[in-house]
């Protein structure tokens, strides 16, 4: 099979930060890489869900809603993806992650979709406080991000 474009990616180099991944007509693939990969350290599971349910909400409530097609997080536990029509310019897309980032670092209060077993299927499992340092954690990395460094390094 052929390789796909992500795992082409050189992960040894690869930074935190927001990268525009792939271009597929009009989606645009976003990488929000929260840690350095293959460095030991990795989002804990409990954390990485309860920003998926946070980014998730906030994003799909804020005027950007038609625009958004997906959020999820990585498998290798490093970051997400995050999906967009480009109606929503690529700085757009930066200002509303750095937005998401603020609230889920600002957070207080009942996660969203994770009251019952029928809202999740793991909805016992969430850390808010460790959410909120994630979110703290990014919004600083992507204060002074730019357009133009959402390419990968090489």
């Amino acid at each position: 099979m052929k390789q796909i474009a992500s795992f082409c990616i050189n992960h040894d180099v690869l930074e935190p930060g927001m990268y525009v991944s792939r271009v597929d007509g009009d989606v645009i693939t976003y990488d929000i890489r929260m840690v350095r990969p293959n460095c030991g350290v990795y989002l804990d599971n409990a954390a990485l869900h309860t920003v998926e349910h946070l980014f998730a909400t906030y994003v799909r409530n804020s005027p950007e809603t038609e625009a958004i097609v997906y959020v999820g997080p990585m498998g290798c536990r490093t970051g997400f993806y995050f999906l967009t029509r480009d109606s929503l310019s690529r700085q757009g897309a930066l200002d509303l992650v750095r937005s998401t980032m603020d609230f889920i670092a600002a957070y207080e209060g009942e996660i969203p979709g994770a009251q019952c077993s029928a809202e999740c299927g793991n909805y016992l499992e969430h850390d808010l406080a460790g959410a909120r340092e994630i979110g703290c954690k990014m919004a600083r990395i992507l204060e002074n991000w730019r357009v133009e460094d959402m390419v990968y390094p090489k």
